[in-house]
């Protein structure tokens, strides 16, 4: 750890912040709130940077913050959002350009697909699959227990596969890569 934390956490800003961006907006779906958590993870960090006591990665307590940070937001949120259902208000489906753009074309179907499968299962495959963290590493940034973290994603990818399937165009070879 450097002496100066100003720079550290510039350091950890240049280096992962893109990856937590990416990673909050295939949470909440919605990149200006995405670029706003992701802001606030790295003020969270520097704020708290004396508790960082490097048990694991600068990364993996930089998702842990973001993780914890963009649920707390989604639970802050969830009123509003039953308040939008009650009164029958429809969901723009359509994602933003600046998603489309970020989100390679390839991997398009698979955050459709990642839309609609239910939350503890999309947070795990994020984390594992496509962020690509350990087992371990994602049960801390989760919370969780290591077999927890195992167990869920176990019971999350042939949920997905069977959502991919039900979108229909899927392009295999990205199955392969993202290991699905």
């Amino acid at each position: 750890m450097s002496d100066n934390p100003k720079d550290e956490i510039e350091n950890w800003y240049d280096q992962h912040s893109q990856s937590v961006l990416s990673f909050i907006l295939l949470m909440v779906k919605d990149y200006q709130q995405a670029e706003d958590l992701t802001h606030d993870t790295f003020v969270k960090a520097y704020l708290y940077y004396d508790s960082f006591k490097q048990h694991s990665s600068e990364k993996t307590w930089l998702f842990s913050i973001a993780h914890n940070i963009t649920i707390d937001f989604l639970r802050k949120r969830k009123p509003f959002i039953l308040f939008k259902e009650f009164f029958h208000f429809q969901k723009d489906n359509n994602p933003l350009p600046e998603e489309v753009f970020r989100i390679k074309e390839e991997s398009y179907e698979l955050y459709k697909a990642l839309e609609k499968i239910k939350d503890t299962y999309r947070r795990v495959i994020i984390l594992r699959k496509i962020k690509g963290f350990s087992i371990e590493d994602t049960a801390k940034i989760l919370g969780w227990t290591e077999s927890k973290v195992k167990s869920t994603l176990f019971r999350a990818i042939p949920v997905l596969r069977k959502q991919l399937k039900k979108e229909g165009d899927f392009d295999e070879e990205a199955i392969f890569r993202y290991r699905i």
